[in-house]
């Protein structure tokens, strides 16, 4: 795949990194499960590239089990061994214990019968924030948005959930739209 003119400049390294930019980031995500599952491979991606989480992400998927959380919320100790050994996403141990964390903390939302999806999502209104960056050095790492955002995660349990990352996945779910104005889609992304 061959990036257009205008292309956010991030994704230019590799065809499956443009695609991953044309195809999915940006787009707003109100699916509960998917939304999880990014939430966790940020989590993953902390101190680490997302070209190195992208080229693992169906690695991922089939290690976590399709990403499950009612699954992953009981993976045991043979289970976290297993991650720990499987050469085919990070080998964190942090990192594995915080998605069983996660998945915990998602179901215990579930529970109280609020989505996933709404209990993000009212962050921003239920509806996307648009920006107009010209350049990437414009762009935020992290905003007073995903400081509360993240606040209110760490409150409810979940780990690997820093403002930054917030923002990363806040970018990749569609929740803020980032793409540069000349970017193709910046405004493909808000129809």
């Amino acid at each position: 795949m061959e990036a257009r003119d205008g292309t956010c400049p991030w994704c230019l390294r590799h065809p499956d990194y443009i695609a991953y930019h044309d195809e999915e980031w940006g787009v707003p995500d109100y699916d509960d499960r998917a939304l999880w599952e990014k939430l966790i491979l940020d989590g993953a991606q902390a101190g680490l590239s997302w070209w190195t989480i992208l080229s693992k992400r169906t690695n991922y998927r089939r290690a976590y089990d399709g990403f499950n959380p009612s699954v992953v919320a009981v993976y045991d100790e043979e289970k976290i061994a297993a991650l720990l050994a499987n050469p085919g996403i990070v080998r964190n141990r942090l990192k594995i214990r915080a998605s069983v964390t996660n998945a915990q903390a998602y179901l215990d939302i579930l529970e109280r019968g609020e989505s996933f999806s709404d209990y993000l999502w009212k962050h921003v209104e239920g509806k996307p924030l648009i920006n107009r960056w010209k350049s990437l050095s414009e762009v935020p790492a992290s905003t007073t948005i995903s400081d509360a955002m993240s606040k209110e995660l760490k409150k409810d349990g979940f780990k690997f959930v820093g403002s930054t990352i917030v923002y990363a996945f806040m970018q990749a779910v569609g929740m803020v739209n980032d793409h540069l104005v000349k970017c193709p889609r910046y405004i493909e992304v808000q129809s």
